[in-house]
C-alpha cells in the first residue's frame, strides 16, 4: 500500500502538471500516455497467442491522435483535411499482413483495429475536452480526472466496507453495487466542490458529468476487466509500482471520456 500510494502520488503530480504547464504539453503528454497503453494492449494480445501489427498500429496510432488534435486546436485551419489521409494510413494494417505469413491474417488486423479504437480513440475524446469551448481550457480535462479518482476511491472505500450485492461477479468479483451507488455519491460531492471553483458549466451540469463519469467509468473498469480474464492475465503491464500497467489506470477513462465531451457539445451546447 505504501508503494501504490507513493506511485499514486508522484503520477497524480505530473499529470496535472501536463494540464497546468502548457497547451502543447497537455498534447504531447496524452499522445505518449496514449501510445503506452496502444503498447500495452498489443502486448497483451501477444500473450494470448495473437500478432496483432505492433510497428503499424503504433505509428497508425499516433497519427489519429495528432490529427485530432491539430481539429481541435482553436481558429481557422485547413487542418480538417488531414482527416482524408487516415483511409489511407489505416489501409497499410491490410496491405501489411499480405507479406506476412499468418494462418489468421484477418483476425490480426482486427486486432490491431481494436486497440486504436479501445485506447487511441478515447484518448483524443479526452485532448478535445480541453478545447470543447473553442480555446484552451484545462478545467474540463482536470474536473474530469478528479470526478474519475474520486469515483474510483468513493467506490473502493463504500464497497471495501458495505459492499455486499454483487455487480458483476463473472468479471470483476469485488465490484459490488453499493461501491457502484457511493463512487456516484462521493463524485457528485466532487462535482460540487469543482463547481465551486470552475464555474464555466452550472452546477447541475457538472453533477450529470459526474454521474456519467461514475457509471461509464465503471463500465470501462469492467470492459478491461473481462478482456484480461478471457487472455487470463492480472494486470496490463509493470510501469506503474503497485498499480499495474497505465492501461489499468486509464481503464476508466475509455469509456466515459468520449461520452463526457459528448454531453458537453450537444447538451451543454460549448
Amino acid at each position: 500500500m505504501r508503494i501504490r500510494a507513493i506511485t499514486g502520488f508522484f503520477f497524480i503530480i505530473v499529470m496535472l502538471g501536463s494540464l497546468l504547464l502548457d497547451h502543447y504539453v497537455f498534447g504531447a503528454f496524452y499522445l505518449l500516455l496514449s501510445s503506452y497503453c496502444l503498447w500495452e494492449f498489443y502486448g497483451l494480445i501477444k500473450k494470448a497467442g495473437f500478432k496483432p501489427n505492433l510497428t503499424t498500429g503504433l505509428l497508425n496510432g499516433a497519427f489519429i491522435y495528432v490529427v485530432f488534435a491539430l481539429v481541435t486546436y482553436p481558429g481557422n485551419n485547413d487542418y480538417h483535411k488531414l482527416l482524408f489521409l487516415l483511409p489511407v494510413t489505416l489501409s497499410t494494417i491490410f496491405i501489411q499482413e499480405l507479406f506476412t505469413k499468418n494462418a489468421a491474417p484477418f483476425t490480426n488486423i482486427a486486432y490491431t483495429y481494436l486497440g486504436l479504437i479501445f485506447t487511441i480513440i478515447p484518448f483524443t475524446f479526452f485532448h478535445a475536452l480541453a478545447y470543447v469551448g473553442g480555446t484552451f481550457n484545462f478545467h474540463y480535462p482536470m474536473a474530469f480526472l478528479l470526478m474519475l479518482w474520486a469515483n474510483d476511491t468513493g467506490a473502493y472505500l463504500v464497497g471495501s466496507k458495505l459492499g455486499k450485492t454483487k455487480l458483476f461477479e463473472r468479471h470483476s468479483p469485488k465490484k459490488t453495487w453499493e461501491g457502484l451507488i457511493g463512487g456516484i455519491l462521493i463524485t457528485a460531492l466532487a462535482a460540487w466542490g469543482i463547481s465551486q471553483y470552475f464555474a464555466d458549466v452550472a452546477l447541475a451540469h457538472w453533477i450529470w458529468i459526474g454521474v456519467i463519469i461514475s457509471c461509464f467509468g465503471t463500465t470501462g473498469d469492467l470492459i478491461e476487466s473481462m478482456f484480461k480474464r478471457s487472455i487470463d492475465v492480472k494486470d496490463s503491464g509493470g510501469i506503474l509500482p503497485g498499480h499495474g500497467g497505465l492501461l489499468d489506470r486509464f481503464d476508466g477513462l475509455l469509456i466515459a471520456a468520449p461520452i463526457a465531451y459528448a454531453y458537453l457539445y450537444f447538451i451543454v451546447n460549448l
